[in-house]
């Protein structure tokens, strides 16, 4: 069941359970005058063309979808190499009652979504998560974060794209570019996209 809510004079804000499932039931009934679709983690945001449709003829074509009918896509998968020599590796060891070692195998194991990208470009928000590794984020967030910095807060994993402030617990660090702008598609992990942590020496 979704909820739709105008936002501005172009766009509608969905707020649904199964964004990415509600996303792909969207672009595959192309409701007219749609210009844009950007996911967040419980809200689809809706850009339209005032010219082609106005904001009641759309929430009745959103209304009307039904993840159900979508069938799953595609999704591309990218496995990026970690080395997991983080400076709260230990600290989230302690505090979840692991060792550092099965930290890193539950991190590891798991297969992630890019759920939606926010904070600086490139930053994909990455559900899958093992619940026996969710933390809060750090009391103190870092002034700054290298790129390439692995790291876990809440319910999330990520890798930062660019040097930036961050109160993540940092596991590790990976040498690959998730955000490039001389490639055709910048970002690495756009939405829907899975990925895989793979342990190096």
């Amino acid at each position: 069941m979704s909820t739709v809510l105008r936002y501005g004079r172009s766009a509608l804000l969905v707020e649904v359970d199964d964004v990415l499932g509600f996303q792909a039931a969207c672009e595959a009934a192309q409701p007219e005058g749609v210009v844009e679709l950007v996911p967040a983690a419980r809200t689809l945001l809706v850009r339209f063309d005032p010219a082609r449709t106005d904001a009641d003829a759309l929430t009745r074509s959103l209304t009307s979808l039904s993840t159900v009918d979508v069938s799953a896509r595609e999704a591309a998968t990218v496995t990026l190499p970690v080395r997991y020599d983080g400076s709260d590796l230990a600290d989230v060891a302690e505090a979840t009652g692991l060792s550092v070692s099965e930290v890193v195998q539950r991190h590891s194991a798991a297969t992630y979504v890019a759920a939606f990208c926010g904070f600086a470009p490139g930053f994909a928000y990455l559900t899958g998560l093992d619940p026996a590794l969710h933390l809060p984020r750090r009391r103190t967030p870092r002034t700054r974060v290298p790129a390439g910095a692995v790291a876990i807060a809440g319910e999330y994993s990520a890798i930062y794209p660019h040097p930036s402030p961050g109160g993540w617990h940092l596991l590790g660090h990976s040498d690959a570019q998730v955000w490039n702008v001389d490639r055709e598609q910048p970002n690495l992990l756009v939405p829907g996209t899975r990925v895989r942590f793979e342990a190096i020496r």
